[in-house]
């Protein structure tokens, strides 16, 4: 399961990053919003380089911005895998992928807690991570069907809801 979860993740992270890319390119050329530097300066300063004033450069911006979002493409894809799929499941990981910018960005220095934030730049991080997180779901959650039902899904299965007389699946069929 993992090694499916590994690969699947990364193409279903690539895919989330991708239209999330070409919405804020959309968003952007309506509200006249500037590129975020923010991901090239997380990345530098993770690895010790040095920033430049103003702009970073754009391949550290995309190695960030795609790396970060194929790499947690994975955690999704765990989701999956385990049975935990469909529009429930890519909000909560809304909540991871915004999580773990959060965290980068404010170990670093970099970003301040989003509720220091003014609301419109909170409202359009919000509008892209969701579209990233759901895009990545639809990918992770169609290539985990293709194997079939997650090991949570078959437990589920034995008897619907949850009840105290329903153990866990055996080992062998998880």
């Amino acid at each position: 399961m993992i090694k499916r979860a590994l690969w699947q993740g990364l193409v279903a992270g690539t895919a989330g990053a991708v239209v999330m890319t070409l919405a804020e390119k959309a968003e952007q050329a309506v509200t006249g919003r500037p590129d975020s530097h923010v991901p090239a300066r997380v990345l530098l300063r993770l690895t010790g380089r040095p920033e430049r004033p103003g702009k970073q450069p754009l391949p550290v911006n995309w190695a960030m911005h795609f790396g970060q979002a194929a790499l947690l493409g994975v955690v999704r894809s765990v989701m999956a895998q385990a049975g935990l799929r469909g529009p429930l499941a890519s909000a909560k990981f809304a909540v991871v992928r915004l999580t773990n910018d959060q965290i980068l960005e404010n170990a670093t220095g970099v970003g301040a807690p989003p509720t220091t934030w003014p609301r419109g730049e909170l409202a359009v991080d919000l509008l892209h991570k969701t579209v990233y997180a759901f895009v990545t779901g639809a990918v992770a959650d169609a290539l985990a069907a293709r194997d079939g039902a997650g090991p949570g899904q078959r437990h589920a299965a034995v008897r619907p809801g949850r009840h105290a007389d329903v153990g866990p699946l055996p080992r062998g069929d998880v």
